[in-house]
């Protein structure tokens, strides 16, 4: 059995391991366009912002160890085409040029994303970057470092964007950011948090231009400044954080179904529209617990676990990933947030038929020190109160309580039974009834 995967970084990495260890007999060759395999993206802003200084930290295992296991790993091998009825790959190498064709029994495409880049005049000029690659840490962290860079302007508000703008902060900088909704984060949180989030930001005299669209950057060769339908702005430095697409531009001629963005379309064991081939990661859809519902959600968390179930498939077994509750969190300078489930306004433009709760409330007893606020969003269906998303700030342990609304969520229990969950207590972690418990017992 001869199994090429396309593709060598979360999901790719994760199936060819697993599959490897199931069936040692079997062929697995990977291609990968890049030099770097196995590679966590997450980590690029707190490496550009000096929280840490090697970039192998990022890489859970080097080429070497994947190729002593068995694995047949080639790296600066781009896959640029596929042909499904013939079961056979073009496959280029990136440093010569030359194609060739291979052939595959069974197919596993997991080329993750690319940063989307705005329509933006002169966007190609110097020290203007996105935050995708290990290349673009690397080239990032060393101007940020440099003295004469001093105002740095970040497109777009998402996680990467605000992740962005801590570094930048922490060395010293001078930051604005551009976004184009009305607030930050609205694929991921409600207003009442974002609200919160927002106001965090400026509290640390970060420049939060919302509603502000990005046309055109001026510079000579560098870049000296941005301009918007509002404004112009100096930056020494440009971050791009627009979001990404799907890698899936060599597929256009396949018959493999995918959404309008580009994602593969898979189902709950990873298998494709076409026979023989699987996708996983960010170029690839998951499952939705929630709604049930085909989503493009790209987290290392759902790429490296149905990445792994994929392995175990084309190993022969059939097993079905339970699906994703879109959990995520970040840090916003000293807060942090974090969201599970589906929120108000996505179940709103589904027509769902919920109720939500907002409140606040401290994340532990008045007389140990740390105390601090917190909110809490609940969204529950209206008529049984099964709690169906969550979204949690604060400064303190609020990005794990929203692990337990996770939990909730995923065993179906209700705001009721959350209100008397046996949550711990003790007075430096929380009140006798802790937020999560108050949050259950006003949802009604």
């Amino acid at each position: 059995m001869r199994v090429i995967i396309v593709g060598g970084v979360a999901a790719g990495m994760s199936a060819a391991a697993k599959l490897k260890r199931m069936k040692p007999d079997y062929e697995v060759v990977v291609y990968e366009k890049t030099d770097v395999v196995s590679f966590g993206a997450c980590g690029l802003p707190y490496f550009v912002g000096g929280f840490f200084d090697d970039p192998n930290n990022m890489i859970a295992r080097a080429p070497k160890k994947f190729r002593e296991s068995g694995i047949d790993l080639n790296i600066f091998h781009e896959v640029v085409d596929v042909d499904t009825e013939s079961k056979e790959l073009k496959v280029k190498n990136v440093n010569t040029g030359e194609e060739f064709i291979d052939n595959y029994d069974k197919l596993m495409i997991a080329t993750g994303a690319s940063s989307i880049i705005p329509p933006i005049k002169n966007v190609k000029l110097e020290n203007v970057s996105t935050l995708k690659s290990l290349e673009d840490g690397i080239k990032i962290k060393e101007l940020m470092n440099k003295e004469d860079i001093k105002k740095v302007a970040i497109i777009g508000a998402g996680f990467i964007g605000l992740e962005a703008v801590e570094a930048a902060k922490k060395l010293g900088k001078d930051v604005v950011v551009f976004q184009l909704e009305d607030r930050i984060l609205p694929q991921v949180f409600d207003k009442e948090i974002t609200d919160i989030l927002e106001e965090e930001i400026r509290n640390h005299n970060v420049d939060l231009r919302l509603e502000e669209i990005v046309s055109e950057l001026v510079g000579e060769t560098k870049v000296e400044k941005v301009i918007t339908n509002k404004g112009e702005y100096e930056a020494d430095l440009v971050i791009v954080a627009t979001g990404v697409r799907p890698n899936t531009a060599f597929l256009k001629d396949t018959n493999i179904d995918m959404l309008k963005n580009g994602a593969i379309i898979v189902d709950e064991f990873g298998k494709t529209s076409v026979e023989d081939i699987y996708a996983a990661g960010d170029c690839a859809t998951i499952k939705n617990i929630v709604t049930g519902q085909d989503s493009y959600v790209p987290l290392a968390t759902g790429a490296n676990k149905l990445g792994r179930i994929v392995g175990e498939n084309l190993a022969g077994a059939n097993i079905s990933f339970q699906g994703s509750l879109s959990s995520s969190c970040i840090k916003v300078m000293d807060m942090e947030a974090a969201a599970t489930g589906i929120t108000e306004s996505q179940a709103a433009k589904l027509g769902m038929n919920v109720k939500a709760k907002f409140i606040s409330d401290f994340n532990q007893t008045n007389y140990y020190p740390g105390r601090n606020k917190m909110y809490v969003k609940l969204v529950y269906d209206a008529d049984t109160k099964v709690i169906l998303g969550g979204q949690v700030a604060g400064f303190k342990d609020a990005v794990q309580r929203a692990n337990v609304i996770a939990a909730c969520v995923f065993g179906k229990l209700t705001t009721n039974q959350l209100g008397m969950l046996d949550l711990c207590y003790a007075p430096p972690f929380a009140r006798t009834w802790d937020i999560l418990n108050v949050a259950g017992n006003v949802s009604k």
